[in-house]
């Protein structure tokens, strides 16, 4: 059995494997974790040992098969609670995640196979992230940035790239949520900043900062 302090370790290692390639630097990784990265180094030659991942001092950290079906279980659990948190008990989508570290760390797989069929079996969390099956495997995601886009796209939010509270928070005093249809109407030369029509209705103004952490899907 793996201790929370390793699943920690896990999920943060799979997610900068996801952002930055297959090996991943004990520097990364201390600063994600917010860890000395002397104390980092430490802990992962332990992993190392259980075989949860492998590590070579001069190049950095990568997930063995074990670990990844570990990460993965871990992520699983976060994005079905969050779903959990949201449709049953009606947090709003920038309350979720401190709880759901939380209680990603429940041990029974029997609890998280229920909750899944209770909610559903959801395919993407409150925040449009996919979350693998049981098995580790993910629907497929061909949704890409709005700033990718051009002028006259239709296009359909699905998720955010961009996880903190704030970011969330000004979507939400924008009235931008998931689900949403937002057209192209032009696009400022001077700095990238997108003039997008809402569901037909409103115009807003997004920075480059807004609309490269907004991912759509083409309609």
């Amino acid at each position: 059995m793996t201790s929370l302090a390793e699943e920690n370790y896990l999920k943060a290692i799979y997610k900068l494997q996801e952002k930055h390639g297959d090996i991943v630097s004990t520097s990364a990784l201390a600063e994600m974790l917010e860890i000395n990265a002397a104390s980092v180094t430490d802990f992962i030659k332990k992993m190392a040992v259980k075989k949860l991942i492998s590590y070579q001092k001069s190049k950095g950290v990568r997930l063995s098969e074990q670990g990844r079906q570990i990460a993965l279980s871990i992520i699983r659990k976060h994005r079905l609670w969050e779903v959990w948190l949201v449709n049953k008990l009606n947090f709003k989508w920038d309350e979720v995640h401190e709880i759901a570290e939380q209680l990603e760390h429940v041990v029974s797989n029997e609890l998280i196979e229920q909750l899944d069929e209770h909610l559903g079996y959801p395919k993407t969390d409150p925040h449009g992230d996919l979350i693998p099956d049981a098995k580790g495997r993910f629907a497929k995601n061909s949704s890409k940035p709005l700033l990718d886009h051009k002028v006259g796209d239709k296009t359909k939010f699905v998720g955010v790239a961009e996880h903190s509270n704030s970011f969330l928070q000004y979507l939400t005093k924008n009235n931008i949520k998931l689900g949403d249809e937002l057209l192209v109407e032009s696009i400022e030369e001077f700095d990238n900043s997108f003039q997008v029509k809402v569901n037909r209705k409103e115009h807003k103004l997004l920075s480059k900062e807004v609309v490269k952490n907004l991912f759509v899907i083409t309609v």
